[in-house]
Order: structure tokens, then C-alpha cells, then sequence
């Protein structure tokens, strides 16, 4: 029934076999599609065009029309390919004037229950969740998924920390490390602030999701340590606002990293 039809497909079709079956590439072939519409070349060096090249020796139209909504949706998958490593989104909740809690520590709760309601949401939607150990220790943070049907998503708990591994959290002991989170794609990094700076440190922040609340704290503590950033100038240019939305009294805003490589 697919013969003369075109299949769109967001990834290039793999060109290898594997424990999910043939290969794409070869399917596509075998069903006599006349075009493929690609939204995303294949980084693995077991594809990486040679899907492409065997669709089009056999005489299969193929365009290769890559969009940012591709680049999203894959995100995890183009990174990990990549970089080895998992695409990395930073949540922050701060007062307006960028305090995550009093001078005391008291922190629960800057943000209100709408947007504690949509950073359940997000956890859900990620493979591991991390937090340094200044936060595990203060807090005591379960770090689980708490919206109704969705409890089974609660993602891989992860520390970092030098410190002995508690039951059922995964620990490293540097951000670097995140390159060993096997079948991890999606990181969320939840903080503290030293935690939160040293990511940003090493430039391993792909997004960072921020949650403002209309309140105003003072002397408290700040919500980054230190990022190593050397000049005002260097701070220009690295983040592109790219969502915006209003979760009850608290403002969310979410900024993707700009790198020069993937312009």
C-alpha cells in the first residue's frame, strides 16, 4: 500500500540493524516509497548519510529539510549522538530579585502550587533528575513525579556529590560525569546553587527553565555560584528566550544556549 507514496520521517532512516529490528532505510526500500522527507540527518556513524545514499540508490527521491521543531523534538538523541553526553535543562525558581531562599535557607515555597504543578509536569518528561549534595542534605528532596497518573514517570535520581551513594540515587562527582548516565537523554538539574553554577561552569546547560515569582527577598541566597565568567562581554549572546508563560502569580520562562556550532 506505501508503494509511490512519500514517508516523512523526522530522522534520517538508519542504515544498520538492530535488537528493534531491519533497517529503516531498507524497509522504506522494500515498500517502494517514491520520496522521503528527512528533518534531521543521523549523527550515528553507523548511518550518518549512508541511510540517505541507499534510499537514493534506489532510485528514492530523498529531501532533507531540517527545521528547529525537529532539532527540539530529538534534542536528547542529537546530544547524546553528538556529545556523548544527555541534553541538560536547568531549573531555576527565584524571587525577582534572583534569591531561591531567605538568608535562613527557608525556601519552601518560593514559587506557587500552579508552577510547582508545572515543574512536576517537566520531571516527568525527563530520564534523570539531579541535585547536589547541599540540597539532599538540607532539603531532603524526594524528587519524584506527585500529579495524578503520572506518579511512574518519576525519573532517575541523581546526586552530586564525593559522598557514599544512598539507596536507589545514582551518584557522581562531577558535572562532567553525566557522560557515564547510561539510556539517560533528558537531564534535569534542579540545583542548589553551587550545583547549578558548576553546570553552568563547564557549559553543559542546553536550557534553562525559569520560574520568577512576584516576591521580593533581599539578603537571601543567590540562586548561582560561581559560572567562571570573566568579562560582562562574555555573558552576551550565549541565551535566546524561546517560550514565555504565565503559571498563576509566578512568570515561567525558558532560554535555550546559543552555540556557534549549530547555527
Amino acid at each position: 500500500m506505501a508503494a509511490g507514496a512519500i514517508a516523512y520521517v523526522t530522522l534520517e532512516p538508519c542504515a544498520h540493524v538492530s535488537p528493534r529490528g531491519p533497517a529503516c532505510a531498507d524497509l522504506l526500500r522494500e515498500a517502494g516509497v517514491a520520496r522521503v522527507v528527512v528533518g534531521s540527518p543521523d549523527p550515528d556513524p553507523r548511518t550518518a548519510g549512508e541511510g540517505v545514499a541507499r534510499l537514493r540508490d534506489a532510485g528514492i527521491k530523498v529531501d532533507i529539510l531540517p527545521t528547529p521543531e525537529v532539532g527540539d523534538s530529538l534534542a536528547g538523541y542529537l546530544t547524546r549522538a553528538r556529545l556523548s553526553r544527555p541534553f541538560v535543562t536547568l531549573k531555576l525558581a527565584v524571587s525577582l530579585d534572583g534569591q531561591i531562599a531567605t538568608a535562613s535557607g527557608e525556601s519552601q515555597w518560593i514559587t506557587g502550587e500552579v508552577a510547582r504543578a508545572h515543574v512536576h509536569s517537566r520531571r516527568a518528561m525527563h530520564d534523570a533528575i539531579l541535585v547536589g549534595g547541599g540540597t539532599w542534605r538540607v532539603d531532603q528532596p524526594r524528587l519524584d513525579v506527585r500529579l495524578a497518573g503520572l506518579e511512574h514517570q518519576s525519573p532517575r535520581r541523581v546526586l552530586l556529590s564525593r559522598g557514599i551513594a544512598p539507596d536507589g540515587v545514582t551518584v557522581i562527582n562531577t558535572p562532567s560525569q553525566i557522560e557515564r548516565l547510561d539510556e539517560v537523554q533528558y537531564l534535569y538539574v534542579e540545583g542548589g546553587a553551587q550545583t547549578a553554577g558548576s553546570f553552568l561552569a563547564e557549559d553543559l546547560v542546553d536550557r534553562i527553565e525559569l520560574y520568577r515569582a512576584p516576591i521580593l527577598i533581599g539578603k537571601g541566597r543567590s540562586a548561582l555560584g560561581d559560572i567562571g565568567l570573566e568579562s560582562l562581554a562574555d555573558a552576551h549572546g550565549r541565551w535566546t528566550l524561546t517560550e514565555r508563560r504565565q503559571l498563576g502569580s509566578d512568570s515561567f520562562e525558558a532560554y535555550s544556549r546559543s552555540r556557534p556550532e549549530e547555527n
